[in-house]
Order: C-alpha cells, then structure tokens, then sequence
C-alpha cells in the first residue's frame, strides 16, 4: 500500500502541474486576444494546457467552442479571407502545430472604429501562440514554412450557404503576407472572392 502511495503522488507531482495561467494579450483591434501558454521544460520535452474552458470564459470569451478543424498546407499557400454570414457566423481560436504562418484578421464590424482594419500574428510550432478571432472578422493565413499544420476551435458549424470572402490582396486592405506574390498559391474560389469596395457587411 505505501508503494501503491508513494507511486500515485510521483505520478501526481509529474503530470498534475501546478496551475499557471496562460498570457492574455490584448491587441489593437478590440476583441481580438494573443493567448500565450504556460509551457513546462524538462529533459523529455514539454507540456502545456492548450485549451481549458473555464479560464478562456474568465480571461478572453464566454465562447462555446462545438468543432474544431485542421488543415495541412505547403510554402507560399494563402487560405482566405474567410468568413461565414449570420446567422452561422463563427469565432475562431487559432494555432499552430507544426511550422509558422501569419494569420491575419480583418474587422467587418460596421460600428466598430477599426472597421475594415486587419492584425497580422505569426504563430509557430516554437511559439505557441493561439489568436482569438470573434464573430465579425474575415480570417485568413499564409503559410511561411515548408508546409504547416493549422488547428482551430469554431463557436458555429460550419454552413456552406453561408460561406464568403474578401479578396486576399484588396487594394483597401492592403495586407502584407510575407511571401512573394509569384509564390503564392491560391485555390480557385480565393482567386475570385469581392473586393471590400463591393462589400456589404452583414455584422
């Protein structure tokens, strides 16, 4: 029974770290959070608490997270910029599992003072970062490593007849993707997306 006991709290002390909370950063477009993990070092590699519910309500959102997505993607790859019309409109919470892409949030909040602004962060296997994107953003990334794994939470389903875009390199935009534009690889239905001068925003 001692050995039983002594082999539980060593288990114990090994994987139930003592809670730390994760960084909050807020960003210059309100609503939009960089949420930076605790991560724990030792000589067999790491562990970090990538999601936890109730300190996400706390800290960032009360947001219900009910699917989440994965995609692989290679050098030069732009995805977006995506959204979904209301009322199937989605938050999102962004990451990196493996490479580095800059992920970009534009606000298409009509009322909002940085209505038609964008943020762009770069999140890596080696940083961790997470971004928050509430509902009323278009979303996109590009990829800058040889290829990466991109994971994110979505508060909606996703809803085909609600899907829609903006143009990935709208004069009005002008966002920056860090790859060359000769590089860059588009699926057809992003080649074609609105410009935001034809754009009628619906949040």
């Amino acid at each position: 029974m001692k050995l039983l006991s002594l082999l539980f709290r060593t288990f114990a002390k090994d994987f139930f770290i003592e809670k730390k909370h994760m960084q909050i950063i807020k960003t210059e477009i309100e609503g939009i959070f960089i949420i930076k993990p605790q991560l724990f070092k030792d000589g067999r590699g790491y562990f970090f608490e990538s999601f936890s519910q109730r300190e996400f309500e706390e800290k960032v959102s009360k947001t219900t997270f009910v699917q989440d997505n994965e995609s692989k993607s290679s050098y030069g790859v732009v995805r977006g910029l995506h959204f979904q019309r209301p009322p199937f409109a989605q938050s999102k919470l962004v990451r990196v599992i493996k490479g580095a892409v800059l992920d970009v949030a534009v606000d298409l909040r009509k009322n909002s003072p940085t209505y038609g602004k964008h943020i762009t962060v770069e999140l890596t296997e080696e940083n961790h970062l997470q971004l928050f994107i509430p509902q009323g953003f278009a979303h996109g990334f590009s990829v800058l490593s040889n290829e990466a794994i991109f994971q994110y939470k979505c508060d909606n389903f996703y809803n085909k007849e609600s899907e829609d875009s903006i143009l990935w390199n709208d004069k009005n935009l002008n966002i920056d993707w860090k790859i060359p534009e000769k590089k860059i690889i588009l699926s057809e239905k992003d080649k074609t997306s609105q410009t935001f001068d034809f754009f009628s925003s619906p949040f």
